[in-house]
């Protein structure tokens, strides 16, 4: 299952030091006359250009305590900072700081007594803890004195460049794991590389756990997985070599229950309505009996059928069978579609079959004045006409023999002439193999394992069962399995570049989620690749090249949260016109937009703040858009004055930001602030009690009323005044994503504040102000990025890597290509650190 939205913040939150908000307002009274007597003000600093940066979660999430951090002046104590830290930084540290951050009170575990802001290299955890909440000024909480915009910047930057200075002289670019086992996609997309055909890999393999967000974040290897990678190497090799299966083997491929099928759908031809498309991979060239079913409701009645039907059986979009469904006579549907099936002789290889009904004239309920687009059973979204509920193959039968599919050709690259060129030919396939498959040429002693499969394999079966042999051999090879990288053979400590091969299958694995083609390995081998030139040249042609597809499936996948949408289901009786329908153009909708920005190779912010979008019939009625007709999406130029335009306005992530009964200000508020604007707030504390639900008693309350009542206990709100306001500029739309002006019948409040004090109303007004600072979010897309490409978690030492990605990214207005560049150039991507 995709991953479930974190725990929700809608409980108190009992901060590091027990002290709550209120506490703190009374400390800041008996102290503000020392701050009105105390003439310490911040030297004026020349103002340079602000970078923004990001930690890891780990330093980001530190404790809420920290955004206490810039608003009291101690007398309590008589404690000094460092001497050494008489700069115009540490004057305002003082000033605003120490009260709440000393030896005697070091809330959330900062202790500025023992810190010299003057060198903060020497506890880089820290500082970039600090630079982070002063440069999104979480702190101090708005209402309580705060530097003006200056200061913070000089702060910011007076502190970024002294970190920036001590990671050049002390280079760390971090450590990976030694072994990284591919995941689930990028088993499946190196299989396709490698070998010319998908495999099902949900069904072979486990899911995959994710770490930091992402599910490449992989190491664990189990017995119980050897075993599925085992099965999976055997299936797979026969299916490469188009060995007959020794029975009959099938496929049951079940429709969604609750897509509509009432219109045409984009990968069936025009004049069809409904069925489905059906990419199948056939073992061998034989007679495949294909049988197609229709749903049905509770009482196992065929739904909407109330005159014939014609459907249509097609093989690669040509039709090979035509059917006629009657309606039934009497009560019993159990007949009607056991005709509906037909035996026909396909070759080996990919193809697509079809099943579909011949489109009639649309039918309505004629007791609806606006009928629900949704319509897919009998309660609340009864059918007008019938729909397919599964699509089953099964083969092959009878004589079935081995056909020149895509994969032969690959694998075959020579053919033995007579037994005497058997091992010859056998040893150049599997050079070739395992040069792709080990993404480094093999060693002559990897080879020679290989040849001892082979000729077990040409003793029980000849030349093929040899070379399928040696092929199941490669796919289970640890070589194959996991992304290993080895020290230098020097063997001393400290940084050093990966390998040309290395560093091959990272820019592959990071673009492509899959192994290197023959010209990046070629680069790799040639001793190119280093070559800033030749490195840049790869990295667009992979963009290029549309296998890059991974960027949107994957990483956009995962760090926008879409794969959630699968798993999400509203309240049916409260969105009835909701359906699978909705939620496929929901992510198509995201993903198209986010493969412009890769493809166009667009300024990144356009992600939040594109004028156009991408629609279907179906989309563009949910929004309430006009004029837009057809199941194919077509971009879709918005209006400037428009409530749309942007990912945080797509159905897809305000869909799975909500509930499935309400809207949910806090995840939609902590969604942004993790994925955004990167920081992430702090988790709900395990006492912490959840929302109270709208009860008869207290209906006349608003969400917002019910979330300020919950939140009440000052120890709570320090973590919602920063969530909510956030989450309510969305509070126009609803939980799947329709705007709203009332909430029933109570006018909808999307008014909020941000840590800077900064006032909005709405989403419009919340972007205006979020785009005011676009490099906060160019920031945290890129730590994503980093994480994705690297596999790891991001320490503090890899900040100053981030912030030179955006640095020389903000020269090509945030480009997608340059950040992609920067982050393959980066320290961190191409070294790596022994210990």
């Amino acid at each position: 299952m995709p991953d479930a939205p974190s725990a929700p913040h809608e409980a108190p939150f009992v901060g590091d030091d027990g002290l709550g908000l209120n506490n703190l307002k009374a400390r800041h009274s008996v102290v503000m006359t020392a701050v009105e007597a105390d003439d310490v003000r911040a030297a004026s600093v020349a103002r340079i250009a602000v970078v923004p940066t990001r930690t890891t979660q780990r330093f980001a999430t530190r404790s809420p305590t920290l955004a206490i951090a810039f608003w009291l002046v101690s007398t309590q104590t008589g404690a000094t900072l460092p001497a050494n830290a008489s700069t115009a930084t540490g004057a305002v540290l003082k000033q605003y700081c120490r009260a709440c951050h000393s030896a005697q009170i070091s809330s959330g575990g900062l202790d500025l007594d023992r810190l010299d802001p003057s060198s903060p290299g020497a506890d880089p955890d820290a500082w970039e803890a600090v630079v982070r909440k002063l440069l999104h000024r979480q702190m101090p909480p708005v209402g309580m004195p705060r530097p003006d915009e200056a200061t913070y910047d000089s702060v910011v930057d007076d502190l970024e460049q002294r970190l920036d200075s001590h990671a050049a002289a002390n280079p760390n670019p971090g450590r990976e794991s030694a072994f990284r086992r591919l995941n689930r996609t990028e088993y499946r997309n190196a299989v396709r590389d490698l070998l010319g055909f998908e495999v099902d890999v949900e069904s072979l393999l486990p899911r995959d756990e994710t770490g930091h967000g992402f599910d490449n974040v992989t190491g664990e290897f189990s017995p119980t997985l050897l075993e599925r990678y085992l099965a999976a190497a055997r299936r797979i090799s026969r299916l490469a070599i188009g060995t007959p299966p020794e029975a009959p083997g099938g496929e049951l491929v079940l429709i969604p229950v609750d897509r509509t099928q009432e219109s045409q759908f984009r990968e069936l031809p025009f004049g069809t309505r409904g069925g489905a498309l059906i990419p199948h991979l056939f073992p061998s060239n034989g007679e495949y009996e294909i049988h197609i079913t229709l749903s049905r409701d509770r009482n196992e009645h065929v739904e909407g059928l109330r005159v014939p039907h014609e459907v249509e059986l097609m093989l690669d979009g040509r039709q090979v069978r035509r059917f006629v469904v009657e309606p039934a006579e009497g009560r019993d549907h159990t007949d009607v579609d056991k005709h509906l099936f037909a035996r026909i002789p396909v070759s080996a290889g990919r193809h697509e079959i079809g099943a579909t009904f011949l489109k009639k004239s649309s039918a309505l309920i004629e007791t609806e004045r606006q009928p629900y687009l949704a319509r897919f059973n009998m309660d609340r979204h009864p059918r007008t006409q019938p729909a397919v509920y599964s699509v089953s193959i099964v083969g092959p039968y009878g004589p079935a023999t081995k056909g020149e599919s895509e994969s032969r050709r690959r694998v075959f690259s020579c053919r033995p002439h007579s037994g005497a060129d058997q091992e010859t030919c056998a040893l150049r396939i599997l050079e070739r193999l395992a040069h792709r498959a080990y993404r480094r040429p093999p060693t002559a002693q990897e080879v020679d394992d290989l040849l001892v499969f082979y000729r077990q394999g040409l003793e029980r079966g000849g030349f093929e069962d040899g070379i399928e042999t040696a092929l199941r051999a490669v796919l289970v090879s640890p070589h194959f399995l996991f992304r290993a990288e080895h020290p230098p053979a020097h063997g001393r400590d400290g940084p050093y570049r990966v390998s040309d091969y290395e560093l091959a299958s990272r820019l592959s694995f990071f673009l492509w989620s899959s192994i290197p083609d023959d010209e990046l390995l070629e680069a790799a081998g040639n001793g190119r690749l280093r070559d800033d030139a030749e490195l840049e040249s790869q990295v667009r042609r992979m963009l290029a090249d549309r296998r890059s597809r991974a960027l949107v499936e994957n990483f956009a996948g995962m760090w926008l949260h879409l794969r959630n949408l699968d798993s999400w289901t509203p309240d049916r009786r409260l969105f009835a016109d909701f359906d699978d329908n909705l939620r496929q153009s929901f992510r198509l909708e995201t993903e198209l937009l986010f493969e412009a920005i890769v493809r166009e190779d667009r300024n990144l912010v356009e992600l939040l703040s594109a004028d156009f979008t991408y629609l279907n019939e179906r989309l563009a009625k949910h929004y309430g858009i006009p004029h837009i007709y057809g199941d194919h999406f077509r971009r879709v130029k918005l209006p400037p004055d428009g409530i749309r335009g942007g990912i945080l306005t797509h159905g897809s992530i305000l869909a799975v930001t909500s509930y499935g009964n309400r809207t949910s200000p806090v995840l939609r508020g902590k969604w942004v602030l993790e994925n955004i604007l990167g920081t992430p707030p702090s988790p709900p504390p395990p006492e912490a009690t959840p929302l109270r639900e709208r009860s008869a008693s207290d209906a006349v309350l608003t969400l917002r009323e019910r979330i300020s009542e919950h939140r009440a206990d000052p120890t709570c709100a320090r973590c919602h005044d920063i969530i909510d306001p956030i989450g309510f500029a969305f509070e126009n739309f609803d939980a799947v994503g329709r705007w709203r002006t009332h909430d029933e019948d109570i006018p909808v409040d999307a008014s909020g504040t941000l840590p800077d004090g900064t006032r909005f109303s709405g989403p419009v007004g919340f972007l205006g102000a979020l785009l005011r600072r676009p490099e906060l979010f160019v920031s945290t897309a890129t730590e994503k990025l980093l994480i994705y490409a690297l596999g790891r978690g991001l320490e503090s030492y890899d900040a100053p890597a981030v912030r030179e990605i955006v640095r020389e990214a903000a020269k090509d207005d945030y480009r997608f290509s340059s950040l992609m560049l920067g982050v393959v150039r980066s320290a961190p991507f191409q070294m790596r650190r022994t210990q």
